[in-house]
């Protein structure tokens, strides 16, 4: 193909820049199943297999990208989140996409609407929204584009959900005992329990206190109610947590007496210092990092969001509706004296470490390198793109530093971190990235000309290593 071919939108060789990327992609990327191993996923959807009548109940529903989008477009915010009929939702979506060129939304719309909906002769606009929304319903009323049938296409072998610790996790069971589709696993998410100036803090643990069946008078009670969280999860298969901490936090852990008198502060509503917050926010994650090292268990860390920067919208859609950035705090020494706690004792976990800012893509990437260990291949992770950054640029800033600070050759690859099932078309996305990245190197003699040994680099980092990472144990 010559460098001056006008190549179609989105076509076989979509992102693919040169032969050798087409070769990785085509015969090593492309065929390879999915493990999606950090998602939000409704575990009912897939459990039920429940059918979507519209793409406004599979696309918009609680995807706050593209309210997010629609909203810089001018869209009233009533079009976007209010309540207001599902075909006229639609539309304001579809008004929003021609705008929304050099954006990744641009890209992820049609890649969706090409695969596994089949809609590949038109772009989304106002004018073709009619067309889209007739051709995707009577698509979605088959069997294969109930979510089983999505995950089937997609070659979805396992997934994780994302899950409160209080969750009774009876979906994961249904599914499990059904026999069909993949293999889909809770995430112990405690985010709730390690922040005493969270404003459901107090209610939080009286609903910890009753569903644990521990009653909680100090801080040990919380560890035993927790205690049985994570017997209770990894009965249900969980092998993974997943933590948000948008300022990390090391602070040397009070006595016991302390973080009792902290517990019992916050839970009467007062108003903590930033040591009795960071004392106990460290107590309480270096006991669940140790929890984790001991079942085996993979720890994320999510870090550095600025969340629902917005009051006005907190107060009118709620949080997690789009209002969130980038944040700008220095973290790397907190989140170093943390993971050497762990590791000095020898109960550092397997670990992936995820930045939103792509300023510090170096540094975490540098660090993670300093606390592997114990034979394991990739112990600590530098995660995929996260966010803000899982676009192509942000995907191949991440790469870049992934192979100068670390070894691609163990990495854990891509994740949807998504709401939306047709969003594993994701997978498809960074494949072609990495993909084009390695097949540059290799067109510039940066790396043998040698499409077996890069080829079998490209399958271990788009599934062989993950399935090793989360289930050798």
């Amino acid at each position: 193909m010559s460098a001056h071919t006008q190549q179609p939108f989105i076509g076989p060789d979509f992102l693919l820049g040169n032969a050798a990327a087409r070769r990785l992609y085509h015969d090593h990327a492309a065929g390879m199943p999915i493990c999606d191993y950090h998602s939000h996923l409704d575990p009912v959807e897939i459990a039920d297999n429940q059918a979507f009548d519209n793409l406004t109940q599979l696309w918009l529903r609680g995807d706050h990208y593209k309210w997010r989008a629609m909203r810089i477009a001018g869209i009233a915010e009533q079009r976007i989140t209010g309540d207001i009929d599902a075909r006229e939702r639609f539309q304001a979506w579809a008004e929003t996409v021609p705008d929304c060129l050099g954006n990744p939304l641009y890209h992820w719309t049609h890649l969706e609407l090409r695969f596994p909906l089949g809609i590949d002769d038109v772009l989304l606009s106002p004018q073709t929204a009619d067309d889209i929304w007739q051709r995707s319903r009577a698509a979605l009323a088959t069997p294969e584009l109930k979510p089983q049938g999505i995950l089937q296409q997609f070659q979805v072998r396992q997934l994780c959900t994302t899950d409160d610790p209080l969750d009774d996790l009876a979906k994961h069971r249904q599914h499990a005992q059904a026999g069909q589709g993949p293999l889909m696993l809770p995430t112990f998410r405690p985010d709730t329990i390690y922040k005493p100036e969270h404003p459901d803090f107090a209610n939080y643990v009286s609903r910890l206190e009753s569903v644990s069946g521990v009653p909680i008078q100090g801080f040990d009670d919380v560890l035993s109610a927790l205690h049985q969280r994570l017997d209770f999860f990894a009965a249900n298969g969980c092998c993974l947590s997943d933590h948000s901490l948008e300022i990390p936090v090391f602070q040397t852990p009070p006595s016991s007496a302390e973080l009792d008198r902290i517990l019992d502060a916050a839970r009467r509503g007062e108003t903590l210092s930033s040591d009795d917050r960071a004392g106990f926010t460290t107590a309480v994650l270096l006991w669940l990092g140790q929890q984790y090292a001991e079942r085996g268990w993979v720890m994320q860390l999510h870090l550095g969001a600025q969340r629902n920067l917005s009051q006005r919208g907190e107060r009118t859609v709620g949080i997690n509706s789009g209002f969130d950035a980038i944040g700008d705090v220095n973290y790397a020494q907190p989140l170093a004296q943390l993971m050497d706690a762990l590791d000095r004792t020898n109960q550092l976990p397997r670990t992936v470490l995820y930045n939103l800012n792509p300023r510090d893509n170096e540094m975490l990437a540098a660090l993670a390198g300093s606390f592997q260990s114990d034979g394991i291949a990739g112990k600590i992770q530098f995660g995929a793109a996260w966010w803000f950054n899982d676009q192509r640029d942000g995907i191949e800033r991440q790469l870049t530093a992934q192979m100068q600070f670390g070894l691609l050759r163990h990495a854990v690859g891509m994740l949807t971190d998504s709401r939306s099932l047709l969003s594993f078309s994701r997978h498809d996305y960074y494949r072609r990235i990495l993909c084009n990245r390695l097949g540059q190197l290799m067109s510039d003699g940066e790396l043998p000309n040698d499409l077996d040994r890069v080829g079998e680099l490209v399958r271990a980092v788009c599934y062989d290593n993950v399935q090793r990472y989360l289930f050798d144990r």
